[in-house]
């Protein structure tokens, strides 16, 4: 008779991280411990275990053990410039600890990827151009080239981005496009058009 497995599946590959820091010495401080979950980017995603306190049990029917840990996290080859606290994922049967011999595979491909330069200014849409320039023109102002729209980024978003904004003078290396052109048009020409 055939196994048939019923109930959700998972992507979980390993152990929960209490039953992997229970088992090392000092509570595995000083050790790497990678999230499988994170190993399908071609940069080094890893922790290093820097403190380690366990959590009680919230009830008898909760059989997860969770553990709060102090880690030093690299993630996509950028390591965070403070510590971080897992607290609420550590009960995932996520967690696979990196051998002592394998260490220096993933400390040495910690290289932070080269940052995208974003542009200071983009190009307004071509009607509100016209217009601004027909009102410049209107008030008497030389136009000589036409007006800009400065842009506003939020670096500030909390997740690790590789991007900063360009210094004056400087060519940003990502260009944004916001034109309609003829290929962008969803409908096809009047021409095109067959009688069905």
């Amino acid at each position: 008779m055939p196994i048939k497995l019923i109930g959700r599946t998972t992507d979980f590959k390993g152990k929960p991280l209490w039953e992997i820091l229970g088992n090392l010495k000092n509570f595995g401080v000083g050790r790497l411990v990678i999230r499988n979950r994170f190993q399908r980017y071609p940069e080094p995603c890893y922790m290093k275990i820097l403190k380690v306190a366990a959590m009680p049990l919230p009830d008898a029917l909760h059989i997860d053990r969770k553990v709060m840990v102090l880690v030093e996290r690299v993630f996509r080859g950028h390591k965070n410039p403070k510590p971080v606290q897992l607290d609420t994922a550590t009960y995932k049967a996520d967690y696979i600890l990196i051998p002592k011999d394998q260490e220096h595979l993933y400390l040495e491909n910690a290289k932070v990827p080269e940052k995208k330069i974003l542009p200071r200014t983009t190009d307004l849409p071509p009607l509100l151009s016209q217009i601004i320039m027909r009102q410049m023109k209107a008030k008497g102002d030389k136009v000589s080239e036409e007006p800009k729209l400065p842009l506003k980024y939020n670096f500030d978003g909390g997740s690790v981005k590789n991007y900063r904004l360009a210094e004056e003078g400087e060519s940003p290396t990502v260009k944004l496009n916001f034109n309609v052109d003829e290929s962008s048009v969803l409908f096809p020409k009047s021409e095109e058009v067959t009688s069905l």
